[in-house]
């Protein structure tokens, strides 16, 4: 069953892979289908090495219904997030560096380039600690996305939300592609320049439209 969804979530995976946000393992894909069924990787594989009968479907209280494999051990988190926010269909967890490494130093990524307003919505929060595997980490994402796509967690990485998959990682690939252009800046020693709200607001309206649909 749902095998053209499971297909499309390994492949979500491996594009976390091939764009560095994550390592080996690390992190996880979750998505919301239009029955309410959610699809989550499973914990501890690889994402290339997946199969689709590695990843299980569940109910939203996380009552597995279909697979044999271990859960992410964020599977609490996860499904917190979509109980908590109906709009969002996916959620995606990554370890990606750049973005960790900022919200080390500061409390958010200030919207400053317009490709993190398109995927983003704008400045993104830096979540305070919670611990990994928990609850806490679910409920400390969602006090904190204020309204934009995507989170970092102190200490952590990041957390990516979105009404579909293709959302979910444009937010956090665009993310980490941003951070790392705001590294750089700082790295000069000139004050770096800011979009004003309203080119902000702009940006974001453009990606409305982006792409090949309606």
């Amino acid at each position: 069953m749902l095998d053209k969804e499971k297909k499309e979530i390994i492949r979500a995976g491996i594009k976390l892979d091939r764009y560095g946000l994550i390592a080996l393992s690390g992190g996880n894909v979750s998505w919301r289908l239009p029955d309410d069924k959610i699809l989550v990787t499973p914990s501890g594989m690889i994402y290339e090495d997946m199969v689709e009968d590695d990843v299980l479907v569940m109910d939203i209280d996380g009552n597995i219904i279909e697979g044999q494999r271990k859960a992410s051990v964020d599977t609490e988190a996860l499904l917190y997030i979509f109980k908590s926010m109906p709009e969002v269909n996916a959620v995606i967890h990554t370890h990606q560096p750049y973005a960790t490494a900022l919200g080390l130093v500061q409390d958010e990524i200030v919207c400053n380039l317009t490709t993190l307003a398109n995927a983003t919505r704008g400045t993104v929060t830096v979540a305070p600690y919670s611990s990994a595997a928990s609850l806490d980490m679910g409920v400390k994402a969602v006090e904190n996305l204020n309204g934009k796509l995507a989170v970092v967690l102190k200490h952590h990485g990041v957390i990516a939300v979105g009404d579909s998959l293709k959302q979910a990682l444009y937010a956090c690939i665009y993310l980490e592609e941003a951070c790392k252009t705001i590294i750089a800046a700082k790295s000069c020693d000139n004050e770096m320049a800011l979009m004003k709200d309203e080119q902000i607001q702009a940006a974001v309206d453009v990606f409305k439209h982006y792409g090949q649909g309606k």
